[in-house]
């Protein structure tokens, strides 16, 4: 699995150790490729949490990545920003006992976590433990395992809802403002990631035009 990173401008300085500890869990533990897609610093390209939707976004829809990992001040902004866009299904996750639950019952592609708020001692150890909740095993087993069938059945029939909702994304993407985007699009790492392993070429022809490409 191929597991991306994002965080914004508030949340920078935070990134690198962020990034540490998703790989040492999800990579050096678990086997997965964990990528940046920014930001790494705070003088790194700028990014807003809605920038981080439009990211995640493009990445799922396409196929270049299988998981991301966000957040913002209090991972609240984050997850709204993933969520308004279709393919993305975001939780939210204060601790271990959230990723797990999370992971069991609702099958997501995404989390948001708050690196400001309740950020305190030992909060790379929580940061670690999240990280191993949500990557190790099987996920959508359910939980407690009596409701294993229910869970997920709602969890593919709230899938088929979003589909069903939501506009076609690559005119969604197209009404919004374009520099907006391009401005998501203009980090060097989520371009990346994005051009080589992207699978969707319309969104690959979008976003190549959108940079002058």
């Amino acid at each position: 699995m191929r597991i991306g990173l994002n965080l914004e401008n508030s949340q920078a300085a935070k990134a690198g150790l962020v990034f540490a500890e998703l790989q040492r869990v999800a990579g050096e533990q678990y086997g997965h490729e964990v990528v940046n897609v920014g930001m790494l610093s705070e003088n790194d390209h700028h990014l807003t949490y809605i920038h981080l939707g439009i990211q995640a976004g493009l990445l799922l829809n396409s196929k270049a990545v299988d998981f991301m990992v966000t957040g913002c001040g209090t991972g609240q902004g984050s997850l709204m920003s993933y969520n308004a866009h279709p393919g993305v299904v975001c939780g939210y996750c204060l601790d271990p006992a959230d990723a797990f639950l999370y992971s069991q019952i609702n099958n997501g592609n995404a989390v948001s976590i708050p690196f400001a708020k309740g950020w305190g001692w030992a909060a790379e150890l929580n940061l670690r433990y999240i990280f191993e909740k949500l990557f190790d095993g099987p996920r959508g087993e359910g939980y407690p395992k009596e409701r294993a069938v229910p869970q997920q059945t709602n969890a593919r029939i709230l899938g088929q809802v979003k589909v069903g909702l939501a506009k076609d994304y690559l005119e969604g993407l197209k009404a919004l403002d374009q520099e907006l985007v391009k401005q998501a699009v203009g980090h060097p790492d989520f371009q990346k990631v994005f051009f080589a392993h992207a699978q969707d070429q319309a969104l690959v022809a979008y976003v190549k035009e959108l940079l002058g490409q």
